[in-house]
């Protein structure tokens, strides 16, 4: 059989990146440098491997980051259960940390390598993976051309595509079709996210929901939580989960307009990326703030206005103690992140409005009034402060966001039925525990 033939632009990629070795490099060296890499596993970006491959059937799953990381982790145990070693693969140091806590036996990580045909072709030789799946929206065509040629099962799950992304792929219509047509399957999130995949050239896609309704919330030491509440006291609080560069700050001015009319109103602040703790404490005290910072050992005191959650894997606990959350990454331009954990944990939702990666879950919690969404960030003082008043309108929310998770679940087990002839074909078919 004829191989297929590349196009002129996914030609010119792979070209390219053979060609640019020395900028993986300085790229890999610059991220090391700004916390965003570990040097010590570096050799896992090019494709080296210090661990041996396990006998056996092997399943390599790609997540980009925590959110992702958290989604599949369901998806891994069914696997490890059926007796598969599953390689879960990340990009970010957050993702890392998080499946050193809770990967089953059977599951190990390293770090993707780079969208470099000769690093991925040093990874496929060592892993050699029966089956392959990617996450979401982590789209490599480097990856996607190397699996497609040593013809590896190469399948999509909880797969979502913006009609921003999509739009940028259309442009480059024939790359686009080769690409996503590596692909066997698609699962897609959504009906809108089956159609803008199948639009670009997945062959075959099916919609069985999303996986993060099925993924355990984030949990905390009911100790730990119970010394935080004890803390915290009777005060009134609100938290900030997951900002942004540029969020920090609105946050911050809205939190000091609250303090006008709340004087002992405690601000729990979690950036997403820890590695800015410095900068974010920095402004704090900037703006005249009595702040605490988790990582130190810093108790909440009563005159702590701002207790900065500067650690990793404690959301749950952060949510836990909050009852009302603004949810970065919805004013700032980086997507928007999975609102489903913080409503789980029973966590008042206020956003902004920029959330393409989550939209049709933010939709479904706007629609129900489950969540607040704000079109601009002027308005976040004013939406805190009436939640905190209105006790009543936030059970109503809690009640109607449980409602729509508890509707969105069932994605892992249809997941699994689509999966089902893949797995046969290297025996993992059959039940495992259920989740």
């Amino acid at each position: 059989m004829t191989a297929e033939p590349r196009p002129l632009a996914l030609f010119a990629y792979l070209t390219l990146a053979r060609l640019g070795m020395p900028a993986y490099r300085l790229t890999h060296f610059l991220r090391c440098r700004s916390g965003k890499d570990d040097p010590l596993r570096g050799g896992e970006r090019f494709g080296f491997a210090k661990i041996a491959r396990p006998a056996g059937s092997l399943v390599w799953i790609h997540a980009a980051s925590v959110g992702e990381t958290n989604s599949v982790l369901p998806l891994i145990g069914e696997l490890t259960a059926r007796g598969a070693t599953v390689l879960l693969t990340t990009v970010t140091l957050t993702s890392a940390e998080l499946a050193a806590q809770r990967l089953p036996d059977g599951a190990l990580h390293q770090f993707i390598p780079y969208d470099n045909p000769v690093f991925l072709r040093r990874f496929l030789d060592h892993w050699s993976p029966d089956l392959a799946l990617t996450v979401e929206s982590e789209v490599w065509p480097a990856a996607f051309d190397a699996l497609k040629q040593r013809r590896i099962p190469f399948v999509l799950i909880n797969g979502r595509l913006s009609a921003k992304s999509a739009r940028n792929w259309s442009f480059i219509r024939s790359a686009g079709a080769y690409v996503f047509g590596c692909l066997d399957l698609c699962l897609a999130q959504s009906e809108a996210d089956g159609k803008r995949l199948k639009a670009l050239g997945c062959r075959r896609v099916e919609v069985p929901g999303n996986l993060k309704f099925d993924a355990e919330p984030p949990s905390a030491p009911a100790g730990e939580q119970a010394e935080i509440s004890r803390q915290i006291g009777g005060r009134p609080r609100w938290l900030a989960a997951l900002t942004h560069p540029g969020e920090d700050e609105v946050v911050l001015t809205a939190h000091l307009t609250l303090l006008e009319e709340r004087p002992d109103l405690l601000l729990l602040l979690a950036p997403r990326h820890p590695a800015r703790a410095d900068d974010v404490a920095a402004m704090v005290r900037a703006k005249g703030l009595g702040l605490a910072r988790r990582s130190l050992g810093e108790p909440i005191l009563p005159q702590t206005q701002v207790y900065l959650g500067d650690t990793l894997g404690e959301m749950g606990l952060l949510y836990g103690v909050s009852g009302v959350a603004f949810l970065g990454g919805s004013f700032a331009d980086v997507g928007g992140h999975n609102p489903v954990e913080a409503a789980a944990l029973d966590t008042v939702i206020v956003s902004g409005p920029k959330v393409p990666n989550a939209r049709p879950v933010y939709r479904s919690l706007w629609e129900a009034g489950a969540s607040l969404r704000l079109e601009e960030p002027e308005e976040l003082a004013g939406a805190i402060s009436q939640l905190l008043e209105d006790r009543v309108r936030r059970q109503a929310m809690r009640a109607a966001a449980k409602e729509i998770i508890d509707g969105g679940r069932g994605a892992l087990q249809r997941t699994l039925d689509a999966l089902g002839p893949f797995l046969d074909r290297i025996g993992l078919g059959g039940g495992g525990q259920r989740a």
